[in-house]
């Protein structure tokens, strides 16, 4: 495994030509940092899953380098989600379609459905246009991290969590801190309408906004599997609680206006949602690394990445 910290047009092709091999590359997203593997090849994949230790029913997502790649992973794409990638791809969300023959089960967790995302990050960008330029077809890249843990939002963080588990050959690129910090939006476009399975930047107003249709907000919800969807996931090795009064001891994220009680280990005090989201995973990681056993966390208030905040708040108070 090799850490590499400067990443040239030269870095990027060899991790391109890494990946064309079968191996593994860590690269960063706007979101967090991803650890990739190409999507046709069923050894990588299983890599993937098995660094993790990831449950092989559990579905990735496959990163391509633009909305023109969309034809060859999905059929039948509803007009709405076309709108969708038109507006925010690149960018921080995930379009769940009706899965092509080129979606194979060991990518899809066996179902008849595929995660697509165009990511924003240049690094991510120029790794996945170099990977087609050697043929390949798409990067499929869960977060950086074992599963069920924290996603890794600097590339040492990766190399903290997953270093023992990579192999000769395998990459992280550094491509310093994620700018968004919680994972892509995911949005199911396999109905008449688009539907939300997980929070992210981009907000019920935005997709509304795009397509010009209602959130399918039914009681039914189709049984589609996405990344982030257990009950308990993002969780660190500390227990998070959620809206009390912190404790002598006990580690607290909250808001720049709440006050840090005598005694209490302040981890993040971010003066915007933006700041929350990009702080909370690594304060999150930060309370492991100072041997906290208690976190405390104050849930931002508000629509659109609030709400992602507190949906990822709560799966990791959940553990």
């Amino acid at each position: 495994m090799s850490f590499l910290s400067q990443c040239s047009t030269e870095t990027i092709a060899s991790a391109a030509k890494a990946l064309a091999d079968g191996h593994l590359v860590a690269f960063p997203t706007e979101t967090v940092y991803g650890l990739g593997a190409d999507a046709t090849n069923p050894d990588a994949i299983a890599r993937i899953y098995s660094t993790k230790g990831r449950p092989s029913d559990h579905p990735l997502i496959i990163h391509i380098p633009s909305i023109d790649a969309m034809g060859q992973w999905a059929l039948d794409i509803p007009t709405y989600a076309i709108s969708l990638a038109r507006d925010f791809w690149p960018g921080p969300m995930t379009l769940i379609l009706n899965r092509s023959g080129m979606a194979k089960d060991f990518v899809t967790g066996n179902q008849n459905s595929v995660g697509l995302r165009v990511p924003e990050h240049p690094i991510a960008l120029a790794l996945l246009q170099q990977f087609a330029a050697l043929g390949g077809k798409g990067v499929a890249a869960p977060s950086a991290n074992r599963f069920g843990a924290v996603s890794p939002t600097t590339a040492q963080d990766v190399a903290e969590e997953l270093s023992t588990y990579l192999l000769a050959g395998d990459l992280i690129l550094d491509g310093g801190p994620c700018n968004v910090g919680v994972e892509s939006t995911i949005i199911d476009c396999t109905g008449a309408a688009p539907r939300i399975l997980r929070p992210g930047a981009i907000t019920p107003e935005m997709i509304k906004e795009s397509t010009s249709l209602e959130l399918d907000e039914s009681i039914y919800t189709p049984t589609i599997r996405v990344s982030g969807s257990l009950e308990s996931h993002y969780s660190p090795k500390a227990k998070v609680t959620l809206d009390i009064q912190a404790l002598t001891g006990q580690g607290l994220i909250a808001m720049a206006e709440v006050e840090t009680p005598e005694g209490v280990i302040r981890l993040a005090s971010p003066s915007t949602i933006e700041q929350y989201a990009r702080e909370l995973y690594s304060a999150l990681r930060a309370a492991d690394s100072e041997g906290l056993t208690h976190v405390v966390a104050i849930s931002p208030v508000g629509d659109g990445l609030a709400a992602a905040i507190r949906d990822r708040l709560k799966r990791s108070a959940a553990f």
